[in-house]
């Protein structure tokens, strides 16, 4: 995979001093829809386009809309020259098209304002983002899926507060995780219709110099709905419910980072990322092995978090329009599609060399002495007629001799009197069992679909 440089966006507003230069190793195919190439590509197929039903609607020579079809092109290094006598970019872009097409420039941008260029734009960069991370989520999908097939009867112990608690398989845990990044896809999948939309309205979305029909024709010619009803600007709570996804199917990567990061604890060795060989874990101690992976994930996180924050921050405008969140969503949109996108494709490759440890699972799962088939026991004397209260109290008390001594649970349930006179030792055998904690299982894949 290529390594790509990427700068921080900095606010138009100010002279471009890059804040710093992160180098993410990430999918080109994301990186490129943020590109000065990219989004001029869009600016200029907005203007031809909006030429042309211009022209179709014979407000202008069909001559010279096809003119500037042909002609139309730019060079991003001359369009940041111009930029910096001009300090507006779509002027600058616009005197740089107008270089290349001649006399029938005079059409582009009529009716139009920079906002109508710029939010439609952005609508497409959205469109052509969210459908990188759709694809991402189903090749996360199907790794998960994989995994947890592989490994639907492997037993393992489940925690409640960091302690055990009851029995469950690594397959069942994989398989939460297949179901919440369902429910990612399905996020991502409500929100791009409310992304996918642009305007070209005019400098306070009434249409006053250009017909609503040609707004129309051009978003359709971009894959967009036209909005609706629109200030000079499309309205930003769109903008904050995408970040908001963003951030949410981020915080579920953080979510399985962490479940990993902790199952790898020395103590606890259930499961292990992968280690290359000739990779170092300290500069200090030859011997580390440590789940930077995950830990990488989780910080990147916070990022994709904070930035659905100032999104939701550019969501009260002043009146038709101000430019308060310019500036915000230069750093914002880029940065988090990419961070999401490298966290999806990260996940996935962690997932799908996963090193599982059944036989750690198996010891740790013996450490307590079967205590956590307290609950089978406590229920089954209850149905046999005995009060709640003295039922748990007597099943606690064999569990409390068993967490300080070396005899199992179901011993000392056997010599607890208050058990033993309901249940028989071979009744006390079959309730501290495996099988009564794995027998929905199966179904529960099935429902699932896996």
């Amino acid at each position: 995979m290529p390594k790509i440089t990427t700068f921080f966006f900095a606010p138009k507003a100010f002279p471009f001093q890059p804040r710093g230069v992160i180098e993410r190793y990430t999918l080109p195919e994301m990186s490129a829809v943020w590109t000065d190439q990219r989004k001029y590509e869009i600016w200029l197929e907005i203007e031809i386009a909006a030429c042309e039903a211009m022209a179709a609607q014979g407000l202008i020579p069909a001559s010279d809309a096809l003119e500037i079809r042909a002609k139309g092109r730019f060079e991003v290094a001359e369009i940041l020259e111009i930029e910096k006598r001009t300090h507006h970019d779509v002027i600058a872009f616009l005197e740089n098209v107008a270089s290349y097409v001649g006399p029938a420039a005079r059409w582009m941008h009529q009716g139009l304002t920079s906002s109508d260029v710029l939010d439609t734009t952005l609508a497409v960069q959205m469109a052509e983002a969210s459908d990188i991370l759709a694809k991402d989520l189903s090749s996360l999908l199907e790794v998960v899926a994989r995994r947890a097939r592989e490994f639907k009867d492997t037993p393992m112990i489940g925690r409640s507060h960091g302690i055990h608690a009851e029995p469950i398989t690594f397959g069942l845990k994989l398989a939460l995780m297949y179901d919440e990044f369902r429910r990612a896809q399905e996020r991502l999948r409500e929100v791009q219709p409310r992304i996918r939309v642009g305007k070209l309205s005019g400098a306070v979305g009434t249409h006053a110099h250009l017909d609503p029909q040609i707004e129309e024709a051009v978003c359709s010619r971009l894959g967009l709905k036209a909005a609706i009803l629109s200030t000079q600007v499309v309205q930003r709570d769109r903008h904050a419910e995408f970040q908001s996804v963003l951030a949410l199917i981020a915080s579920s990567v953080d979510r399985w980072a962490t479940e990993f990061r902790h199952l790898q604890r020395t103590e606890v060795l259930e499961v292990e990322e992968y280690f290359n060989p000739g990779q170092k874990g300290s500069s200090a101690m030859p011997h580390k092995r440590n789940p930077i992976t995950g830990e990488k994930l989780s910080g990147l996180a916070r990022v994709v978090r904070s930035n659905a924050v100032a999104a939701l921050e550019n969501v009260p405008l002043w009146h038709e329009r101000d430019i308060s969140h310019s500036s915000v969503e230069r750093i914002i949109m880029p940065d988090s599609t990419i961070l999401l996108n490298y966290m999806l494709v990260t996940l996935r490759k962690l997932v799908d060399r996963l090193l599982v440890y059944p036989e750690n699972m198996d010891r740790n799962l013996k450490l307590t002495k079967g205590l956590y088939f307290s609950q089978s026991v406590l229920l089954e004397l209850t149905r046999r007629g005995l009060e709640r209260k003295a039922a748990y109290e007597a099943v606690q008390r064999a569990a409390m001799k068993t967490w300080q001594g070396s005899i199992s649970l179901q011993e000392n349930l056997v010599a607890e009197p208050d058990v033993a006179s309901v249940l028989s030792r071979e009744e006390i055998e079959r309730l501290c069992s495996l099988e009564i904690h794995f027998r929905h299982v199966d179904d529960t894949f099935r429902r699932l679909g896996l």
